[in-house]
């Protein structure tokens, strides 16, 4: 992993403008309103200026989706041009957070998230940690990814990455736990304890080679869970029906057993499990009377689909973004028989492409393959 961000993610992202993420933003956010995610937390760590943020929260805004800006940030040991001084995170952060956070009728909000462990200081940890729920919102961070991550840690600061994000006073309900592959039985205790969330991301952690996250243990042991299908970098696609799948084949085949892992789980952790790690556990992630209307429709008389025998199995087994058909946020239709209602899909495409070939030529990075 450190490879790949080494020699791909940073000199692109050292030099991308506030245009191309808006660019890139956008067909995120439309790629996971066609998959049906009405919900998306958006570790946003790019700032080699100071305009990326806005970029990024306009974009989800007009877009219509609910949108937690994580605004992500290093202070230590990683790219010298995406690196800041606690200062700059605080200063920043915080203005972010005035402009934003409860914007779009409360759709948009801003919350803090220490990148990496091993990219970001004890002092700025705590300080963001504070700054963050002072203004109501949580904390996201990659933990436990990678052994060497771990073992990283443990080489520094004598601990694994839940111990010392809880020393620090990180860990409660409103944390966000990315990745979590590599926990000890101690730490998913601990996690339990505090009440924060884990985000699996399987196919990003398959994709990169991370390890398998213990999630059957973690759900036993009464952990939370959501479902994620991380950055494009990292799997390339941005489907949480893909990742609902592969989050229960992979539990299968890693364990050699078929029903450790049920579609039950993977759909708990696609709804309630990611509106509780969003921080709006009470108010989305179920049909209920008097939560948010934030809905999904699909076909499930698509020939990929029928004939259906369990509901739950054909979500988390058959249906594919194929299948979406309706999507309403907060009550608003942005998307109906599969037409894109807040934008003009193609011509937010095209733009992408245009941004992309021009941000791989100023990297450094060759041309992507072009299909016009």
């Amino acid at each position: 992993m450190l490879d790949w961000l080494r020699d791909y993610i940073w000199p692109a992202a050292s030099v991308m403008t506030p245009a191309e993420i808006a660019a890139a933003t956008a067909v995120g956010i439309i790629e996971n309103l066609r998959t049906g995610a009405t919900t998306v937390i958006d570790h946003q760590y790019l700032h080699p200026g100071g305009a990326h943020d806005d970029a990024v929260l306009e974009t989800a805004d007009r877009l219509g989706v609910r949108f937690l800006l994580a605004r992500g940030w290093a202070d230590r040991n990683y790219e010298p041009r995406l690196t800041e001084t606690v200062p700059e995170v605080l200063e920043r952060t915080s203005a972010v957070a005035r402009r934003w956070h409860g914007a779009g009728d409360g759709r948009i909000r801003v919350e803090t998230a220490p990148l990496i462990p091993w990219g970001c200081s004890d002092e700025a940890v705590r300080a963001a940690t504070a700054a963050s729920r002072s203004w109501g919102a949580g904390m996201h961070v990659h933990c436990a990814e990678t052994a060497v991550e771990v073992e990283m840690n443990l080489q520094e600061r004598g601990m694994r990455h839940v111990h010392w994000l809880d020393s620090l006073g990180v860990l409660g309900p409103d944390t966000q736990l990315a990745h979590s592959v590599w926990l000890d039985s101690d730490e998913i205790d601990l996690v339990a304890a505090r009440g924060a969330t884990v985000v699996h991301c399987p196919v990003s952690n398959m994709y990169l080679a991370s390890g398998v996250a213990p999630i059957p243990e973690m759900l036993r042991r009464g952990v939370s869970v959501a479902l994620a299908s991380d950055g494009p970098g990292s799997n390339n696609r941005q489907d949480l029906f893909e990742a609902m799948k592969v989050a229960v084949l992979l539990q299968k085949v890693h364990h050699l057993d078929p029903v450790i892992l049920q579609p039950e789980h993977a759909l708990h952790m696609a709804t309630r499990g990611g509106a509780r790690a969003a921080g709006l556990g009470d108010r989305i992630g179920a049909i209920e009377a008097g939560r948010l209307a934030d809905l999904v429709v699909v076909d499930l008389n698509s020939v990929f689909v029928a004939p259906v025998h369990r509901v739950v199995s054909a979500l988390v087994f058959n249906v594919t973004p194929r299948e979406v058909r309706h999507v309403v946020v907060d009550g608003r239709l942005v998307m109906r028989d599969r037409d894109l209602l807040v934008a003009d899909e193609q011509a937010e495409l095209r733009a992408a492409v245009q941004c992309c070939r021009e941000l791989f030529e100023r990297a450094g990075l060759g041309q992507p393959l072009r299909l016009d």
